[in-house]
């Protein structure tokens, strides 16, 4: 019996690894085709399109695509404006929505479940919906910065980041895990004389690893990915992200290998982040734990 157990045990691991390589090999197939694809002359790639050779590095291979994609956008400046906007709306929206959704959980005070259904109700409204009336308010809103007093915020950062530090789906994902937290451990730290900062900084949010990974990640797509906003809201291209950016590749003569090209670079900082982010979602699951 434990020989037959132990052969099917075997079988369905095998199993579960071939669907797994399957599926990956599902993600990967359009990497490897914007990769290759980046690397050939237009009339290679589109041949290339109709056979298996779209996916592998044959023909005349060069890197003259990702020199031409230079040429003809600030490719570099484009990346860089879109890891500064995403970058610091992340790390703003895990710090203000963690401290939102702590109130609404560990904190008794009136009116909270009420707020809290308004807030998960914005869940279900377009951001179509709201986009005009928020610019008209961009443009009028003023603001206080080195070179003093101004009105408006069109064509900068802040335009591009505060209307977004806060969203119903971040601070529904801190709630729900809050939830599930041992309320014994809240109520032990109140009993020591614990204040309400003491807890959420050295309680509540070093046993929050798994749910801040998974926020940072759908904020960071969503951020990375923008396009209608910073399109209505910045004219200069010293603020452009890289959404925007892929617009200049489809103007005049399209040259499809200096799209792959940039898609390509524009890809790498995706890439990145989500590396580091495995790896600090698996040490904050190793290092999660009540100690006694």
């Amino acid at each position: 019996m434990s020989m037959i157990s132990a052969e099917n045990h075997g079988l369905r691991l095998a199993t579960r690894y071939a669907v797994l390589t399957l599926i990956a090999v599902i993600f990967v197939f359009p990497l490897v085709f914007m990769l290759m694809s980046s690397l050939k002359p237009d009339q290679q790639l589109l041949a290339d399109t109709a056979s298996l050779r779209a996916f592998l590095p044959v023909g005349d291979i060069s890197f003259d695509n990702y020199t031409a994609a230079f040429q003809r956008a600030p490719v570099a400046l484009f990346i860089l404006n879109s890891v500064i906007v995403t970058g610091v709306t992340v790390v703003l929206s895990l710090l203000f929505c963690s401290m939102a959704a702590f109130s609404f959980v560990f904190i008794g005070w009136k009116g909270r479940d009420v707020a809290l259904s308004i807030i998960l109700a914005t869940l279900i409204v377009p951001f179509e919906t709201i986009a005009i009336p928020l610019l008209l308010i961009a443009s009028k809103l003023p603001w206080l910065g080195l070179e003093g007093f101004t009105t408006g915020w069109l064509n900068s950062y802040r335009v591009q980041i505060i209307p977004f530090i806060a969203d119903g789906l971040t601070i529904f994902l801190f709630v729900q895990y809050f939830k599930d937290l041992p309320g014994e451990l809240i109520e032990a730290a109140r009993v020591e004389g614990a204040s309400w900062v003491q807890i959420y900084r050295r309680i509540v949010m070093p046993l929050a690893g798994p749910v801040l990974a998974t926020a940072a990640i759908l904020k960071f797509l969503v951020m990375y990915n923008q396009y209608l906003w910073p399109l209505m809201v910045v004219q200069d291209e010293g603020y452009r992200p890289v959404m925007v950016g892929l617009q200049y590749f489809f103007q005049l003569n399209i040259a499809w290998g200096e799209v792959m090209a940039y898609l390509s670079l524009i890809t790498v900082p995706v890439l990145a982040f989500y590396l580091y982010l495995q790896k600090a979602f698996i040490a904050s699951i190793a290092s999660t734990g009540v100690k006694g």
